[in-house]
């Protein structure tokens, strides 16, 4: 079982850039797909990217959520243990609650509940 720790959240003004990342134990980090979730108050999570265990190496994939694409970077070093998202050009409307989440397997997952595991989540605010 994979425990995993987010970090990196702040606040930041618009049009600045933070980077979470995202720590993982107690599994093996290579044999997962790892996404970033965000919940904003009052809204449903939200799916923001994914990258699959394989990505780099042999293929893979990465997808973004449309409201992130262009703008924000997801990445993965297995050495490491560890998960990023890049976050540029970033907008008062991206502020949210973002949280790493990770599933066995080698697809792209889209929906939070095909997820297993999931950390507790590291605050981003983005003042106008």
């Amino acid at each position: 079982q994979v425990q995993l720790v987010e970090s990196g959240g702040g606040l930041v003004q618009a049009g600045g850039s933070l980077r979470l990342s995202c720590a993982a134990s107690g599994g093996t980090f290579s044999a997962y797909t790892m996404g970033w979730f965000r919940q904003a108050p009052g809204k449903e999570r939200e799916f923001v990217a994914a990258i699959t265990r394989s990505f780099g190496r042999s293929g893979g994939s990465i997808k973004y959520g449309d409201s992130v694409k262009g703008r924000f970077t997801i990445s993965r070093d297995d050495a490491k243990n560890t998960m990023y998202l890049q976050m540029n050009s970033l907008k008062p409307e991206d502020t949210a609650v973002y949280s790493c989440a990770a599933r066995v397997g080698n697809v792209i997952y889209f929906l939070k509940k095909d997820y297993n595991y999931w950390g507790q989540g590291t605050q981003v605010t983005v003042s106008s």
